[in-house]
């Protein structure tokens, strides 16, 4: 296999509520079949309108061990992880939009040093609203997760773009759409 090209991974995170499932949604309706956007594995059902592979407990472990995840990490006892599938389209020249974790952005920085890291954020008026019409947590649990909202940084030589959700999801969109067909500096 050839030599990955992680200038042509985007790595999305930002925390919950920041609406990442619905630009990437918007994203992926737009850009076409040139663009791969990986597939999550997560042990969680499905639901919620996020984009992923639910696996048991017992199902991620084997895939671990089995070396079938190109990154993986644990968040609110739950696991996460990317297939090795994003290797093999880096590998072949194809970008690739994967939706992360900003616990995991450092790992992701030293296997993949060229990435693209976006950074979507709200305010936090926007993201308590999302968190409760979500209905997974209760005032008090949203709450404490917003008070919980750790400080994001990568290293200065990291390609970082950040990008405000609070208003319309078209004004978002356009920017990350624009990111994601390479049009954005």
């Amino acid at each position: 296999m050839s030599k990955l090209d992680s200038a042509r991974l985007i790595y999305v995170m930002g925390p919950s509520g920041a609406g990442k499932d619905s630009l990437l949604g918007f994203a992926r309706e737009r850009v076409g079949a040139h663009v791969m956007f990986a597939h999550r594995y997560i042990t969680r059902a499905m639901g919620d309108g996020e984009n992923h592979i639910a696996l048991t407990h017992d199902e991620f472990a084997s895939r671990l061990t089995h070396g079938l995840f190109a990154m993986h990490w644990e968040s609110l006892g739950l696991r996460y992880g990317i297939g090795i599938e994003v290797d093999a389209w880096l590998a072949r020249g194809v970008p690739v939009v994967v939706n992360g974790s900003r616990q995991h952005a450092q790992a992701a920085l030293a296997r993949y040093p060229d990435a693209c890291f976006v950074h979507i954020d709200a305010a936090p008026a926007v993201l308590a609203a999302r968190l409760a019409r979500r209905g997974r947590e209760d005032a008090r649990q949203i709450e404490a997760r917003l008070a919980r909202k750790p400080p994001f940084e990568l290293p200065s030589h990291a390609r970082v773009v950040r990008i405000d959700n609070s208003g319309l999801l078209a004004d978002a969109g356009a920017r990350f759409l624009s990111l994601c067909e390479g049009t954005m500096p």
